[in-house]
């Protein structure tokens, strides 16, 4: 088990008596951070850096895997605006939030009157992302009679728009995410090989968050940067919080990391960050930590989904994504609080 960083806080800590430890993770956070949009300096994340650096003088394909909530995205971005085509457009697909029917005309495009409510001609996105960077995220998603209809794409690089008779070229570099082992899919038959390889060219892997905790320090003073509140200045980090954050095994990785500390700053009660003053406490069980609440589990699980849900406007599949859990498992727990959660439209809907 990792030991929590060699931090000095502040216990009584004021608004004008910051903590010093805090001020010199910001300090190092902005020397970071301006070099690839990436945050920490451990030896993993060092290792991927080194591999985006051999990915940014070339337009082949790279495919990104790590398990979710590691940053892939992150890495993508990073990818693109590091290399020579930053200036151009970087346009990122979630592939699993696409329905069916819709693909072929989200990603080619369409004419007027391809089909009922094509009321107008409309670019797809390889379109809108040509001469820079289209992210398909979650590539492992796609089912299997869509991804026939991406090779192409790839191996001729032309579209043709839904309706249309000509195609059009397009010059785009490809880069794919996924959470799943497409090698694995490839021998279960759930994602065809030919295209396998031709994402595959080269590959990054994102390390967990458990295996780089000592980057949690710089995570935190991101996100306290990210979601801070002038009128509510975070100042502080009580030590018992330190020491959780370090032994905690985050499966939901810096996805979860981030997710907490917004939780803490807008539940919190002062300057001083305390994990108790969001009702979720993180607490030692032999050598790992758990997310325990101090209220039922069915209340704090309610909660959450209906907080998530009026952050995305009812969008299911978003909060599906930021509560870290399978759409279907979103469905089912829908179904389950249906009579405490008023106005929530159906399985079906998004």
């Amino acid at each position: 088990m990792a030991s929590a960083p060699a931090l000095a806080p502040c216990e009584d800590c004021g608004p004008e008596k910051p903590s010093d430890e805090l001020q010199r993770l910001q300090t190092q956070l902005q020397e970071n951070a301006r070099v690839d949009g990436l945050v920490g300096i451990s030896a993993p994340i060092q290792v991927v850096r080194l591999l985006i650096s051999r990915t940014i003088e070339y337009k082949f394909p790279v495919v990104i895997l790590g398990e979710s909530g590691t940053g892939k995205e992150v890495v993508a971005r990073s990818i693109h605006f590091s290399g020579l085509r930053k200036t151009r457009p970087f346009v990122p697909v979630d592939c699993s939030s696409i329905a069916p029917t819709l693909f072929e005309s989200e990603l080619f495009g369409y004419v007027r009157g391809a089909f009922t409510g094509a009321i107008a001609e409309r670019k797809g996105l390889f379109e809108a992302a040509d001469t820079g960077t289209l992210f398909l995220d979650e590539i492992g998603e796609l089912p299997k009679e869509l991804q026939a209809k991406l090779l192409r794409v790839l191996q001729e690089r032309e579209v043709r728009r839904v309706g249309a008779t000509r195609r059009l070229s397009v010059d785009v570099r490809v880069v794919v995410a996924t959470n799943r082992d497409l090698r694995q899919a490839v021998e279960k038959g759930t994602f065809r090989e030919d295209l396998y390889y031709r994402v595959n060219v080269f590959s990054i892997t994102l390390p967990p968050l458990r295996e780089h905790r000592s980057d949690i320090p710089l995570l935190v003073a991101a996100f306290l940067n990210k979601f801070a509140d002038p009128n509510r200045p975070i100042t502080s980090i009580a030590k018992e919080l330190w020491t959780d954050l370090m032994a905690y095994d985050w499966p939901g990785n810096v996805r979860e990391l981030e997710n907490f500390v917004e939780r803490s700053i807008a539940l919190g009660s002062g300057p001083v960050l305390r994990n108790e003053d969001q009702g979720l406490i993180l607490r030692r069980t032999g050598e790992n930590i758990v997310q325990a609440s101090a209220e039922p589990l069915r209340v704090t699980e309610r909660r959450a989904i209906l907080q998530t849900l009026s952050e995305t406007a009812g969008d299911k599949i978003a909060a599906a994504r930021i509560l870290g859990i399978g759409k279907t498992t979103l469905y089912r727990k829908l179904k389950k609080y249906q009579p405490l959660l008023p106005g929530l439209g159906s399985e079906g809907e998004t």
